[in-house]
């Protein structure tokens, strides 16, 4: 959505408090009594109300919102401007945009909406040929104390990096052009994992991937057990040189996301590296979405719960 479309859509508080709750009676409105879907609107107190047990809902309560003292306009313009760009926006600048004075309930509104956007990528499982490999982010490890004495580490085990699992879902191009690539990426899933165990990649794999796949990597030794939990395993041996040819959309992603990162946020906490790669993939996923993307991140808003 343009930034003059959106100003004449939602030109004040009331606007969006309308939108708001014409998306949550689509999706449905559960009563946390009861656990009944039944309810109507009361105009008079600006309230739900469940018509089995008469328990009252707010239009936050039950959504990302719940307990947020911003107004609907500020959480409304956030969304706007995390989704309005490929790059995104720094908690910073948001707050600036909004002209808040305390930049603590901007971030902590992103980080809500990061969320959001990661519990509804969880419900998807992708399926059909992947691309996997892992790959290293540089984070700031709060448990770590570097000194001159204490140097960090270098390559893997640093605790300057966070090992992230990345997967990428590719489909065959049925007309491809002339010097473009024969396959195209769909869907991507970056998972921040504590190690690279045979374990560890299984388990992420068997959550994040139909059990008929077919997943191509490198001959890492952690990757030696995906027969496993996939259909089918497809590891090659090739130099480090050669990684960005023999699986071109992971390392693509990879880089895209690290240079993301480093422009947007320059230093991430290890604790929130899920959240800002959450945000990123949820963008790439819907890159194609146009003036929808708003509206479904919304949705995905008002349906997710503190308390499910």
């Amino acid at each position: 959505m343009k930034l003059i479309d959106f100003t004449n859509k939602f030109p004040d508080e009331q606007s969006c408090r309308d939108f708001f709750r014409e998306n949550r009676q689509k999706e449905g409105i559960i009563c946390r009594k009861c656990k009944g879907t039944n309810h109507y609107w009361m105009k008079s107190i600006g309230q739900f109300q469940c018509k089995t047990c008469r328990t009252r809902t707010t239009s936050r309560s039950g959504t990302v919102m719940e307990s947020s003292k911003l107004s609907f306009l500020d959480w409304f313009r956030t969304i706007h401007l995390m989704i309005a760009t490929k790059k995104g926006f720094s908690a910073l600048e948001v707050q600036r945009q909004l002209g808040r004075k305390r930049y603590e309930p901007v971030w902590y509104m992103m980080q809500k909406i990061r969320v959001a956007m990661s519990d509804r990528d969880e419900k998807y499982v992708l399926s059909g040929t992947m691309e996997m490999d892992e790959g290293y982010f540089e984070s700031v490890n709060s448990e770590y104390k570097g000194s001159p004495k204490r140097p960090a580490k270098r390559g893997r085990g640093s605790e300057k990096q966070t090992p992230v699992l990345v997967i990428a879902e590719i489909e065959k191009v049925k007309k491809p052009k002339k010097n473009r690539p024969a396959y195209r990426c769909k869907y991507v899933k970056m998972k921040v994992t504590q190690d690279l165990s045979s374990n560890t990649v299984n388990d992420i794999v068997r959550n994040s991937l139909s059990s008929d796949a077919k997943v191509k990597t490198d001959n890492y030794s952690s990757y030696r057990r995906l027969n496993e939990v996939v259909k089918k395993h497809t590891a090659k041996i090739f130099p480090p040189e050669k990684a960005g040819k023999e699986l071109p959309w992971v390392h693509i992603t990879i880089s895209n996301a690290k240079r993301n990162l480093l422009n947007c946020y320059h230093h991430v906490d290890d604790i929130f590296l899920q959240n800002y790669l959450d945000e990123f993939t949820y963008k790439l996923n819907r890159r194609y979405f146009g003036e929808k993307l708003f509206d479904r991140l919304l949705i995905a808003c008002a349906s997710f719960s503190w308390a499910a």
